[in-house]
């Protein structure tokens, strides 16, 4: 196991960090005053308490010889991320706290998902023009945007990281990163597992640089790797050519994606730095993607790891102790319970964890006309503590994974998915299993088109109010939506993607014309437009409802219908609980009123229809609710296809 750093092989450095690139460099000596939040993190450097607690940490991930070793150096780092917040100006590191409230809902974009191509060489930067869409279509119907990898990258639209410190120059620069701050949060991308093979420390580790030994992860030809989990189909392990001759490297997702050991200190540290430059241009949530996968044991399925969780936990100490207010989330597509442990114990790891569950049961749910199997599985649902909250999402770059619902959905279920998305256009990933076959991983298609053809010879109209329904759904559930932004837009699948065979992921990364998106955006009748506008009248009441925010409590209720979900969201007192309803079947649905009302713990025994106000009245593209009394004098609700009633309690 050559790989394995040892004290013999690691250099020692007692200097200033050498990093050739280290972004406080930019510092300039009028800005070395007046920041009292720089201030605040300096005094915090120099704590005794916080020395010790830093060592603490490296000494459970690396034991006591390497933490000693290591520790002025990581100290270092520290010191020069708050001597550099200290020198900004005044106001432009104030950062308030940002709890989980603060984010009522996520848009997940590239930052070149939209383009404007002018024509006359003049043409502005993708960062600007989606900064201009956002601030004259969407508004503050949002409040934090994620910028998917935006950093110069070889490979995987991104994910292949060559200069984690500085912006692609095709996409604009962080100045245009940080005007978005003006009026969004902000939610970057830390690239924890792995950096393209073009990356300047991978570079110098393949050259045999000292300073960089151990900084990649090499195998031998006869080493046994049959327990490692593999999320794809190509080899485990890439032969590279370098001045020592061929070495064969770990590389998780592609041969162009080196991982990273994480059994060496300096591989800690340096990516230690790239968080904090990405805190410093103004971060509020930084997703640790692939974050499962760091470290790696032989012998183990090298995912998991407890090492893994204690480097999660040290980075989360870092934000706390040096960024107070920012969050982590984890990027980890696992079955639910491997998943939901990144919560480690509700304050100590990450605030935010993917819902991966979410997508493909919704989809199963409106697939099968059924709700029962999604009602169930959000009844089971719980956090540690409230401190926590699921990311929920339908959508994203990637596609929807089918590990996390194996426990979930039958083998059966599974299948009718997957042949379903197929009919619709879209493809299967798949993955190698310990035994050498391999199983579908992710199905790669638009949310929008894989919700298409579950009813024969349908209208648009109909395919848009599923499309709705699905997204009210995800909308109305405990935690923080994330918004797509090929959602959002009503996107279908870009069937013209280049190098869409070798790259499925592509048909849901479509890149857009600003002025052909606007001018459909500018119609009625378009699909984009009548999306885009149910879409944010969901998110605008989301966000004015106490009961919808991101820490209100959920409850389940029996809807008396297995077409019907109903959700309840109860706010702290004295605000009014909301009772979302949505109909998953391409029929009318009739719902008992006195038996559901008379689950709610706030209504008593008044059951009566007109206690309730249905909040979406009057908005266009909803169907209103219609309430029925028959004979027996019993009132009953009637949803339409795939209607969406929002009633909330009149107090």
């Amino acid at each position: 196991m050559g790989w394995l750093p040892s004290p013999t092989k690691i250099r020692c450095r007692t200097g200033n960090c050498s990093s050739d690139r280290i972004w406080l460099s930019a510092i300039r000596p009028e800005q070395q005053s007046g920041n009292q939040l720089g201030v605040l993190m300096q005094k915090r450097v120099y704590d005794e308490q916080t020395t010790a607690d830093s060592l603490t940490w490296l000494t459970r991930i690396y034991g006591a010889d390497a933490a000693e070793r290591w520790h002025a150096e990581f100290m270092r780092i520290f010191e020069r991320f708050a001597s550099a917040m200290a020198a900004e100006p005044p106001g432009t590191t104030a950062v308030e706290v940002s709890d989980l409230d603060a984010h009522s809902a996520i848009l997940i974009t590239y930052g070149d998902s939209i383009r404007d191509h002018s024509g006359d060489g003049s043409d502005p930067v993708p960062l600007e023009v989606l900064l201009r869409f956002l601030r004259d279509y969407v508004g503050s119907a949002i409040s934090t945007v994620h910028i998917l990898p935006c950093y110069p990258s070889s490979s995987d639209d991104g994910f292949s990281v060559v200069d984690p410190f500085q912006v692609d120059a095709s996409l604009g620069t962080w100045d245009d990163i940080e005007d978005l701050t003006g009026y969004y949060r902000l939610m970057l991308d830390f690239v924890a597992n792995h950096l393209s093979v073009s990356n300047e420390w991978i570079r110098r580790f393949l050259d045999g640089d000292p300073q960089f030994a151990d900084f990649a992860i090499t195998m031998e030809e006869n080493e046994d790797l049959k327990a490692v989990f593999r999320p794809r189909l190509h080899p485990l392990l890439t032969p590279l050519e370098t001045p020592n001759g061929i070495r064969r490297l770990w590389t998780t997702f592609s041969a162009d994606q080196i991982d990273l050991n994480y059994h060496n200190p300096h591989v800690l540290l340096r990516m230690t730095e790239v968080l904090l430059s990405y805190i410093r241009h103004g971060a509020s949530i930084i997703r640790l993607d692939a974050v499962a996968f760091i470290w790696k044991e032989l012998g183990s399925a090298c995912i998991h790891h407890h090492k893994t969780h204690l480097i999660i936990q040290y980075l989360r100490w870092i934000l706390d102790t040096f960024a107070p207010g920012r969050l982590i989330i984890t990027e980890t597509n696992v079955p639910h319970l491997d998943n939901i442990s990144y919560f480690g114990d509700g304050s100590n790891e990450a605030s935010l964890v993917y819902n991966f569950p979410l997508p493909p049961l919704v989809l199963h749910t409106f697939l099968a006309q059924d709700a029962t199997c999604l009602a169930d599985w959000l009844s089971s649902l719980s956090l540690p503590s409230d401190k926590v909250a699921f990311f929920n999402f339908l959508s994203s770059h990637d596609g929807i994974g089918l590990v996390p619902v194996r426990d979930l959905l039958p083998q059966q279920a599974i299948g009718a998915l997957a042949d379903h998305v197929v009919s619709q256009g879209g493809f299967i990933s798949r993955k190698i299993n310990p035994d050498g076959s391999s199983s579908p991983y992710e199905l790669n298609i638009n949310y929008f088109s894989a919700l298409g053809g579950m009813v024969a010879d349908e209208p648009q109209s109909s395919h848009i109010d599923r499309f709705v329904a699905a997204t009210a759904i995800m909308l109305c559930l405990q935690g923080i939506p994330g918004v797509y932004i090929h959602s959002l837009l009503g996107s279908a699948n870009w069937e013209d993607a280049p190098h869409l065979a070798s790259h499925p992921r592509k048909i849901n990364r479509e890149k857009l014309d600003y002025h052909m998106l606007c001018a459909q955006l500018d119609d009625p009748l378009s699909r984009r437009s009548q999306i885009l506008s149910r879409y944010l009248q969901l998110l605008h009441i989301r966000r004015s409802e106490p009961a919808l925010q991101t820490t209100s409590a959920q409850k389940v209720l029996d809807s008396g219908c297995t077409g019907v979900l109903a959700l309840l969201r109860i706010p702290p007192a004295p605000s009014s609980v909301v009772l979302c309803l949505v109909n998953v079947t391409a029929t009318s649905q009739i719902l008992d009123s006195e038996h559901l009302f008379g689950q709610v713990p706030a209504a008593g025994s008044d059951t009566s229809p007109s206690r309730w106000q249905n909040l979406l009245a009057g908005y266009d593209g909803f169907a209103q609710v219609e309430f029925h009394t028959p004979s027996d004098g019993r009132s009953e609700i009637v949803l339409a296809p795939y209607g969406v009633v929002l009633l909330k309690q009149c107090l």
